[in-house]
């Protein structure tokens, strides 16, 4: 148990290379009139769009 604490103490030091996709998630946020009758999915009437990091982005934002 004592290495783990002293393994952990070490991480604020550490180097790290993330490697993958930079990807912008949207998201919509509104309510659901029905659905659709060509396919089965929600008809969304749009309130507001957010956007926030996807991919390797959201990995990277977590560290910082």
């Amino acid at each position: 148990m004592k290495n783990l604490k002293s393994i952990i103490q070490k991480f604020n030091k550490a180097r790290v290379l993330v490697i993958g996709d930079l990807i912008l998630d949207e998201y919509i946020w509104g309510s659901v009139d029905r659905i659709s009758p060509e396919a089965p999915v929600p008809v969304v009437w749009a309130n507001k769009r957010t956007n926030a990091p996807g991919g390797a982005a959201n990995v990277v934002q977590k560290v910082f």
